[in-house]
């Protein structure tokens, strides 16, 4: 019976735990998100006890389709969906200048979503999705006026 050279069972078995090793390291996961709407109301600055602070605000965004079987542009009524989304700024930087310049109106918001629950004043727990901010454009008349 006709074995295989040691070196050659090895190497095959080096090869593909390497290969399942590498799928391993260079699998990447990316939490992004983008959001283009607009502020509801002046950013609030909280700070817990023993935390940094952190600046919130809301930002609506809005969804709309036409309902019906018609053809673009010719009847069928219109539906829209306002969408909030929470907003909190933690690097300090930014923090700062958002709390001082964000007010309602347009804006764009980078960062990454966050799952989490808290409970409320009346003892409840809640859950809540927020957006971690990491970059905050200032847009205002459909051009950027300031990048923080």
């Amino acid at each position: 019976m006709w074995r295989r050279p040691a070196w050659q069972v090895l190497r095959q078995y080096v090869r593909h735990e390497s290969d399942t090793v590498n799928s391993l390291v260079l699998e990447r996961s990316m939490n992004r998100v983008q959001l283009l709407g607009r502020v509801g109301q002046d950013p609030i600055m909280r700070q817990v006890e023993g935390k940094n602070p952190v600046t919130i605000f809301s930002l609506a965004t809005n969804e709309m389709w036409r309902t019906g079987d018609s053809e673009v542009g010719q009847g069928g009524d219109i539906s829209q969906k306002t969408t909030w989304h929470r907003i909190s700024v933690f690097r300090p930087g930014l923090r700062d200048v958002t709390y001082q310049y964000v007010r309602k109106g347009s804006r764009f918001v980078e960062g990454k979503i966050d799952y989490g629950e808290y409970t409320d004043k009346n003892n409840v727990r809640r859950q809540a999705t927020t957006i971690i901010a990491d970059n905050v454009i200032f847009l205002s008349d459909g051009s950027v006026r300031e990048k923080v």
